[in-house]
């Protein structure tokens, strides 16, 4: 659900004032009601907005151990989070608790910015979504605590299927939904040549790599004899799966082929698309009047699982957020503490109770037969992620992706681009 970083600070910037790797000054043998630090955590703003009485509900548990701890709570926005931290992490002014988006931890790993934790001192770990224990995971240690996950599914516009095939249920194979599509083009086009059946933006590398994996492609392959990471979009499986995405896109977007999608739940609330691809949360998003959506589409707009190609469901991708605590924090007891009661399984049920996927099977198991939360919690367990390679840490890789998938549009072939963009990978993510 975080699409976009911002390239690293240096090392040593990063390792500044580390040497201490989280010392807590002995006070962690403290009488906890004696202990009188301040504890400063950074969430997103989705915290804020959507599930707060969490947030304060954790502070109240915290502080009937710590009655002196100033738990200071702090929200960021995405778009400038990665920014801030770095400068923060390089300062004498940082977090002790940090919320990361699952693309970017593997850089903060890296640099030596998260402190090790203990995965048996949280609830549930021994069932942790595989795709986010990943991402905090590197040679064999756990650098950080899976907060939630999400996928993406098909979200559309009931009254607009309706309208073109009868039905307002999107049908479950893609041969099947892109007949419907069609029909539904037809119906809507008469009033609005720029209206898309399906939007599809073409530089939508996270939709365009689910094809990839649906055919059994990948971005990049671990070769074991040369011990290095090797990009992988030049093999055929993987040049299938970006020609049906780049299909898709040229017969069914009818906008600018060459946006991303980062607009795309607002071109849905414009109604000028029936059915976009999408995290789950995005959902809510095409109806939320507060962020340039449209509230007269409620009950108009659902989920359902995205048919893929040859009869199976398309592969997602595994988003969500994990929480970490810094390794420059004099504090990580505290830390650990609090991330472990943010991330209980009593806390995790107030995000199921919001339709959020939780962090773990155990409780995601329920939501696959809940009608409003089927599509998403089914598309969990089979999700693919980006190459957990130590060189996968940087904007560049986004650019490589989209620059490929544009050229492509622009007239390349597949096999050229996707060897030009293999080339690129191997540059970056083993330097």
């Amino acid at each position: 659900m975080k699409r976009k970083l911002i390239a690293a600070v240096g090392v040593a910037a990063m390792m500044s004032g580390i040497a201490a790797c989280g010392g807590d000054s002995g006070n962690a043998s403290k009488d906890p009601k004696d202990r009188s630090e301040e504890l400063t955590v950074w969430l997103m703003v989705d915290a804020q907005s959507t599930w707060p009485e969490l947030v304060k509900d954790v502070n109240a548990q915290f502080k009937k151990k710590y009655p002196k701890v100033k738990v200071n709570v702090q929200y960021q926005q995405w778009a400038d989070k990665a920014k801030k931290l770095d400068t923060a992490l390089g300062g004498d002014k940082f977090p002790d608790v940090v919320e990361l988006g699952n693309t970017e931890t593997m850089q903060y790993i890296l640099n030596g910015a998260l402190a090790e934790i203990d995965p048996k001192k949280y609830d549930n770990s021994d069932t942790w979504i595989k795709g986010l224990k990943d991402t905090c995971t590197f040679e064999g240690k756990q650098f950080c605590v899976p907060y939630y996950a999400g996928a993406r599914v098909a979200i559309y516009n009931k009254d607009m299927l309706k309208a073109g095939t009868g039905s307002d249920a999107l049908p479950q194979t893609e041969t099947e939904m892109l007949a419907a599509l069609d029909k539904v083009s037809a119906e809507y086009t008469k009033k609005d040549k720029r209206f898309s059946s399906l939007y599809l933006p073409g530089r939508y590398w996270y939709a365009a790599m689910s094809y990839v994996a649906a055919y059994g492609g990948s971005i990049a392959e671990y070769d074991e004899g040369a011990k290095e990471w090797k990009g992988n979009l030049s093999s055929a499986e993987s040049q299938k799966g970006i020609e049906h995405f780049i299909n898709l896109v040229k017969k069914y977007n009818k906008a600018d082929i060459t946006k991303d999608e980062q607009d795309h739940a607002n071109v849905m609330a414009n109604e000028k698309a029936a059915l976009i691809y999408g995290n789950g949360w995005e959902s809510g998003s095409v109806i939320d009047g507060a962020n340039n959506g449209n509230p007269k589409l409620k009950d108009k707009i659902a989920t359902a699982g995205m048919p893929g190609p040859e009869g199976k469901a398309l592969p997602s991708f595994i988003g969500g957020s994990d929480l970490a605590v810094t390794a420059k924090s004099k504090v990580t007891d505290l830390g650990q503490e609090w991330v472990s009661l943010f991330t209980s399984e009593k806390s995790q049920e107030v995000l199921v109770s919001k339709n959020i996927l939780p962090n773990n099977e155990k409780q995601l198991e329920p939501l696959k037969s809940n009608p409003e939360t089927a599509a998403i919690a089914n598309a969990v367990p089979d999700a693919w992620f980006t190459p957990i390679a130590p060189g996968w840490t940087s904007i560049e890789k986004d650019e490589v992706l989209e620059n490929m998938l544009l050229s492509i549009l622009k007239g390349t072939s597949v096999a050229d681009a996707a060897k030009k963009a293999d080339d690129e990978i191997n540059a970056l993510i083993n330097k």
